[in-house]
């Protein structure tokens, strides 16, 4: 098939507005977190963005598409980018140059480790996060995103489930990094004592804001052509978010009788992450469904997570994200439809059961194989540093004692 203009530009713009998304979750975790750590937040976010960007590049774009080894990793044979030319067609997108396939791809591999921030926030050192990072990119996305997307992947062409645009990959393999790397570092101090309060409102809607407009590149763009299943994607993320929202604001109305935008933006999240793996599989009407249930789920996931388990995972990555994207993923499994995508099976609600048990299956391996990945990079950062900030660096704050900045100058009548 001879290369489409209009399909490698649609790409394209989709890449640039998933790129977004992760200056967009810098602002949204800025928001949530203290105001003594709103620099760190957002650097854990902006790092990644050079550090992702030259992983991808060099060994990353290989690992994940390029050959296939034992359907769990692809190969170096497109190392540094010497076996994508401009002019090539992408084996994942006929109509889609290779470079196109590539640059959208790797905004993916930024936003993924990025959620991960959220759950560390406010202790973890920063060089420990950077090479966490470095290495679980290495050891727990590159080979995900084969299993899952890959040519020979175990988990799509193999096992047979689907995930449009990142459920298992993104969004459950971040979430439950988030949870096992909470649970490592302990919880910040004072966690049980101190009432943490959001500090700045506005970053939480702008990164919300920045999120939801980045999120239909994300979905409408994993079509891979400006084509009817892209635009199918653009209304299924629609519809979902605002049941998401919705559905958000009125368990508040009924917990605390006041509506919340901090909830509201909660609640858009909640929608994004669980229509994302079903996105381009299940039908329109569906997906409100979807964001309408996953407000409650992730709502309750966090209360179950933070009161009953009693891990701190600061900024809800795991609540969100990781209970989410299991929600969605499962939920892909019982509306999915062959009518609309292909590559799936009918799914539950249609009276069949192999869709829902292949969504299912990679769900749990997904988890296990975070949670293992996750270890392992651990154990090895901790052979050349302590994952932790000292106890007086914490209380002082992370913006001071991790990078030297405030974000709130005091006014000394020179500024």
């Amino acid at each position: 098939m001879e290369i489409s203009s209009g399909d490698t530009a649609f790409v394209l713009v989709s890449a640039a507005l998933v790129f977004i998304m992760t200056p967009g979750l810098g602002f949204f975790y800025g928001g949530l977190g203290r105001r003594k750590n709103v620099v760190n937040n957002l650097m854990a976010c902006v790092f990644i963005m050079g550090l992702g960007m030259i992983m991808w590049a060099l060994v990353g774009y290989s690992l994940a598409f390029t050959g296939n080894t034992f359907g769990i990793i692809g190969t170096l044979g497109d190392f540094a980018l010497k076996g994508v030319g401009f002019d090539d067609p992408s084996p994942y997108g006929a109509s889609v140059s290779s470079l196109a396939f590539v640059a959208f791809q790797m905004m993916f591999a930024l936003i993924t480790p990025a959620i991960i921030t959220g759950a560390v926030s406010g202790r973890m050192k920063f060089c420990a996060l950077f090479w966490f990072i470095f290495f679980w990119s290495i050891v727990v996305y590159y080979p995900l995103a084969h299993m899952v997307w890959g040519e020979g992947g175990m988990l799509g062409a193999g096992l047979g489930a689907v995930d449009f645009a990142g459920g298992n990959v993104v969004h459950i393999s971040s979430g439950v990094t988030g949870l096992v790397l909470c649970v490592i570092l302990g919880k910040r101090q004072g966690y049980e004592t101190t009432s943490y309060r959001i500090h700045n409102v506005p970053f939480v809607a702008l990164g919300m804001a920045l999120l939801w407009f980045g999120w239909y590149g994300f979905n409408a763009g994993s079509a891979l052509g400006a084509n009817a299943l892209a635009a199918h994607a653009f209304m299924t993320t629609s519809l979902a978010t605002a049941g998401g929202l919705l559905s958000w604001l009125l368990m508040d109305v009924i917990r605390d009788k006041k509506p919340s935008l901090i909830s509201a933006c909660t609640g858009v999240i909640a929608g994004l992450v669980a229509i994302t793996p079903g996105a381009g599989f299940i039908p329109v009407w569906a997906s409100i469904i979807v964001g309408f249930s996953a407000g409650p789920v992730c709502f309750y996931g966090i209360q179950f997570v933070k009161k009953t388990l009693k891990f701190d995972d600061a900024l809800d990555a795991f609540g969100c994200h990781g209970i989410g994207g299991v929600w969605g993923g499962l939920m892909t499994g019982v509306f999915a439809s062959p009518s609309i995508n292909e590559l799936a099976t009918k799914g539950l609600i249609y009276g069949e059961f192999s869709q829902f048990w292949r969504q299912a299956v990679s769900i749990v391996v997904t988890i296990v194989f975070a949670a293992v990945g996750t270890l392992i990079c651990v154990g090895i950062v901790r052979a050349f540093t302590t994952l932790r900030v000292a106890k007086r660096d914490e209380l002082v704050g992370l913006d001071v004692s991790q990078h030297g900045e405030n974000a709130y100058p005091s006014f000394t009548g020179l500024d």
